[in-house]
Parts: structure tokens; sequence; C-alpha cells
């Protein structure tokens, strides 16, 4: 691809960066960008500045936050009782959707991938274990994608809680194995976690 400009060259393989933005389609949304008045430009520099340097990390449940504690964990009416375990953000979005849960989350940041070099040390799962150890939680949801990946992080943090007096359970297999949950419908989704099963029994399975 041909440039004219060096900066407008510049400006496209940064974009192209993006997960699932190719050269053409970094052209197309920057050309787009220069169209526009300079303040809109302005508007979306500023806002990506802000949300690299002013996001932060929810201290309880490791969601996306503006503050310490994300909403959810300081929502008074939330059960904390009840934790679901999230890969990241994006699910913990797709279950809020559903308006289906009324419990706190987890999110690990990742799944177990020997492959790709992630091991347990790389993901919240020892946070997950000291607030089990607290004695508060009931009950733990594993909402991981039904991957072979997510299977193994359930597997791993259900061995190593299992000396606890707490219930596991796993969403309902509504959400067809291999399928990432950010991606399942609001009502498949909402289903499987009200009809979620004992964890035990979907190792049997």
């Amino acid at each position: 691809m041909d440039f004219s400009s060096k900066i407008l060259e510049n400006a496209v393989n940064e974009v192209s960066r993006l997960p699932g933005i190719g050269k053409r389609t970094a052209l197309r949304l920057v050309l787009h960008l220069l169209k526009q008045p300079k303040e809109n430009t302005s508007y979306l520099s500023e806002a990506l500045l802000h949300l690299r340097n002013d996001v932060k990390s929810c201290e309880n449940c490791h969601n996306i936050s503006d503050t310490v504690l994300c909403d959810i964990c300081n929502n008074p009416k939330r059960n904390e009782e009840i934790v679901c375990v999230v890969e990241d953000i994006r699910d913990v979005m797709a279950i809020e959707s559903t308006s289906q849960f009324k419990g706190l989350y987890h999110v690990l940041g990742g799944k177990i991938s020997p492959i790709e070099g992630i091991g347990p040390q790389n993901l919240q799962i020892d946070s997950l274990i000291e607030k089990v150890e607290k004695g508060v939680i009931k009950e733990l949801i594993f909402a991981l994608s039904s991957t072979m990946e997510g299977d193994t992080t359930n597997f791993y943090i259900y061995k190593q809680i299992e000396k606890y007096n707490i219930t596991t359970s796993t969403i309902a297999r509504g959400i067809s194995v291999g399928d990432e949950l950010e991606y399942a419908d609001e009502v498949t989704l909402g289903r499987s976690i009200v009809n979620r099963i004992p964890f035990s029994q979907s190792i049997k399975n």
C-alpha cells in the first residue's frame, strides 16, 4: 500500500495494530477522521488518553473501574456470598446484560493455557482462593467458556478450594462447547446462569 504522506502512513500503521483491523480498514478509519472537525478527533484522543491513564482495576473483583471498587462490588444489594468466576470484563458485561445474576464477580484476566505460556501464577487465582479462605463466599459459579483452556482453569480452581465447605457450580451447557461467553445471546446465557449445575457433575459428564 503506497502512501502519499508519511504522517498518514504512521496513523494507519498504529490503527492497524488494533485486533481485527487490517490495513485497508485502518486507512478507511483514518481518512474518516480526517474528514471530521478537528474537535471530534480531539475528543477521541482525549477519551483514549483518559482511559489509559485513569482507568483502574477493582481491588475486590479485578473488573475495570473508575474507582477503587467497581459499581457492582459497591452495590449493597448484591449478594456477596455468591461469586461468578469469569475470564475478563467482556464476560461480566455479557452476564450483567441478562439481569439474571445478583451476586459478585471475580475476573481472572484469562485462562490457563500452557501453549500460550499462561499458568495459574499469571491469573487472579490466588486472590480468589484468599476470598474463599475468609469464609464469606458460599458458592462459586464457574462461567468460563467451554473450551479446553476454560475447563482446565475450572478444574484447577476446583482442586484448590475442594477442602473448603463451599458449593461449586458451572453454567448449564446451553452455551455450546467451544463458544466464548461474550457471544452468547442474552436469553441463553441468562438461562445458563439460572439453571447452573454442580461442578462435580460437569466433571463426570
